[in-house]
């Protein structure tokens, strides 16, 4: 039996990372030709699989592949915010159709909890309907927040630990600036992406694990008031004479005329305004102890696509999991997500990478544990340092560079050709 093809697609907000678990699926089919066929990459996600734009990855050259691995973002192949949800027969009937039409045996979907969601309506179509199909789900989100409580099903999602670095190194960089302008500048806010779920701003402390720097960290759990953060502010000037304040997006501000994407998540870097500056402007109204205002610095999507921050650590198991992904495929079959699970026995930081039920994963949505954040509230405990400190590696990533500037993967824009009638989404063509 000849072998079948396989469709890869993204999913959700991209990462540094998010192109190496896509390289490492790649290589991997490509290194068992038996058993897999030719590699398409669903353009734009599941909304390319919908409208069968299909990149035929064979047209772009290991050489190229190869550079995924220090490529940001989701330029590759692109990403969507598209959901397959309960009662949009046309649009599973469509996958079928597509996936019958160019012989695809095997489905890889990087993505978060909503993607892996759509992994299992995927794998749940195949097996429901006799399509001879494998879908298997690849984890990657910069929240963390993908898994079980007691991290047993996955210990932490790539995306994470480069972000994490972003934050230890942005907010070591900006002490430095606050230091040396706290006459004038006294406080600085800084607000960290993290809807409700707070490894991102927690991240910070990774800045300053020995707690020498007057820093104080806001999670949406910390459960504190505008008023509470205000009057801790004052304190820590009183002492230190200055304070910087990172603060989640999701920190509860009242209404900052939310906008929400197509998962139903609030895009708070699209809303009417930041977090971050509701914060700067009520500091302002409040008598400080020394001279000077709160300024507010608000990271963007560089937080999520700056190569340069990027973790090895991160960018090898991103990797990884995108390999074993295939494997996983090959042995074990429909229904399932790589996972990355950390080993508990022995000195140092080891990973290994195993498997969980799509089921379990789809739609799961891990908190922050409540006994990481401090008693103060404003602070998480040595136990996350322990945690997360290993997810942000040690050396800086190397970049290939021409001209001095980054040299990222060109994927030939080579499309399978095109064996159905056109499709507009069943969402899509509702909001049309």
């Amino acid at each position: 039996m000849p072998p079948r093809n396989v469709v890869v697609a993204q999913s959700g907000g991209p990462t540094c990372v998010i192109n190496n678990s896509l390289r490492g699926i790649i290589e991997a089919c490509r290194s068992h030709p038996s058993a897999f066929g030719k590699v398409y990459g669903g353009r734009f996600g599941i909304e390319g699989v919908l409208k069968e734009e299909l990149i035929d990855l064979s047209a772009t050259s290991a050489e190229e592949i190869a550079l995924l691995r220090t490529s940001p973002a989701a330029g590759s192949i692109g990403t969507c915010r598209y959901k397959l949800k309960k009662g949009q027969d046309q649009d599973f009937e469509r996958v079928v159709d597509v996936f019958k039409a160019h012989d695809v045996g095997t489905f890889f979907y990087i993505g978060g909890n909503d993607s892996q969601d759509t992994a299992h309506k995927v794998s749940v179509l195949a097996r429901d309907s006799g399509l001879d199909l494998v879908a298997v789900g690849v984890p990657k989100t910069i929240d963390n927040d993908l898994g079980d409580a007691e991290f047993r099903l996955l210990d932490h999602s790539p995306g994470y630990g480069s972000v994490a670095r972003y934050y230890a190194h942005y907010v070591r960089q900006a002490n430095e600036e606050n230091a040396g302008s706290c006459p004038a500048d006294p406080v600085l806010v800084i607000q960290a992406m993290g809807r409700k779920i707070g490894f991102i701003p927690a991240a910070a402390r990774l800045a300053d694990p020995e707690r020498k720097l007057p820093i104080q960290i806001y999670l949406t759990e910390s459960g504190l008031s505008l008023e509470q953060l205000g009057e801790n502010v004052v304190r820590q000037l009183e002492s230190d004479g200055r304070c910087i304040v990172v603060v989640s997006e999701g920190f509860d501000v009242g209404d900052v005329g939310a906008i929400r994407d197509n998962f139903g998540h609030i895009q708070f870097g699209a809303s009417q305004q930041s977090v971050a500056q509701i914060v700067v402007n009520y500091l302002n109204t409040l008598k400080f102890p020394v001279p000077g205002k709160a300024r507010g610095q608000v990271p963007g999507t560089d937080q999520r696509n700056a190569i340069a921050y990027a973790s090895v650590t991160d960018l090898d198991e991103a990797y990884g999991v995108g390999r074993h992904a295939v494997e996983v495929a090959r042995k074990h079959g429909n229904g399932w997500m790589a996972t990355i699970l950390r080993d508990r026995t022995g000195s140092g930081y080891n990973v290994h990478y195993d498997k969980a039920p799509l089921e379990q994963v789809a739609n799961s949505e891990r908190f922050f544990p409540k006994s990481w954040i401090a008693p103060s509230r404003i602070d998480v405990t040595d136990d996350f340092v322990e945690y997360a400190r290993p997810l942000i590696g040690e050396d800086w990533v190397s970049v290939p560079t021409v001209a001095g500037l980054p040299r990222f993967a060109k994927i030939a824009q080579v499309f399978a050709p095109k064996k159905l009638p056109a499709y507009v989404p069943q969402t899509a063509r509702a909001k049309g």
